[in-house]
């Protein structure tokens, strides 16, 4: 079992950043790719960015030249650097990793961007 525990979320205005973490605990000398989703009220999840293990990432449009995801030294730990956020990106945003096949997530910290 992979234990994902998010932190970083808040309200912030239109313009603004937030940097969002997120630590994986348990067996995690498995884990290959992690990353990030979201869903809006009302809305499906939706990827935002992932990571590999060799540093290569993928991002949404939506988010592409805004949002930087990195990984720690040691490996079981994400990071999601959010700038010029707007207010449709208002959502939970959920932490994603990768394990032996099998999907792990954790459960979820806010994001409220004000106009």
């Amino acid at each position: 079992q992979v234990h994902l525990a998010e932190s970083g979320g808040g309200l912030v205005q239109a313009g603004g950043s937030l940097r969002l973490s997120c630590v994986a605990s348990g067996i995690i000398f498995g884990i290959k790719t992690m990353g990030w989703y979201r869903q809006a009220p009302g809305k499906q999840r939706e990827l935002v960015a992932l990571v590999s293990t060799d540093g290569g990432t993928n991002y949404a449009d939506s988010v592409k030249g805004r949002f930087t995801i990195s990984r720690g030294n040691a490996k079981n730990t994400v990071f999601l650097q959010m700038n010029s956020l707007k207010p449709e990106d208002t959502a939970a945003y959920l932490c994603n990793a990768e394990s032996f096949g099998r999907a792990f997530w954790g459960q979820g910290t806010q994001v409220i961007v004000s106009s």
